[in-house]
């Protein structure tokens, strides 16, 4: 079994995200080869709760400009872990 920190990476911090942790929602950055229940284990493993349900989705390539420098922003795979009742995460 890989480590917690092989497929968790970081927590996804935006506006849409933090309006989601007051319903026990909380978003991470993940590996791509990830499996939901390979993520429902580091999770609980991790923070020590109790996950009820995970949803994940990979993220695609945004066109950036910097200056006359065109690129694109890098994927990840994104999962959105949902907590049973009485379950927080501190961040």
């Amino acid at each position: 079994m890989k480590h917690y920190s092989d497929i968790i990476y970081s927590p996804v911090i935006t506006e849409k995200s933090m309006a989601l942790r007051q319903n026990n929602v909380y978003t991470f950055k993940v590996a791509k080869s990830a499996t939901k229940d390979e993520i429902k284990k580091a999770v609980e493993e991790a923070f020590k709760v109790n996950v009820k349900s995970v949803n994940t989705l990979n993220t695609k390539a945004k066109k950036r400009r910097v200056g006359r420098y065109t690129g694109t922003t890098k994927t990840y795979k994104k999962a959105i872990v949902t907590l049973q009742d009485g379950s927080t995460i501190d961040l």
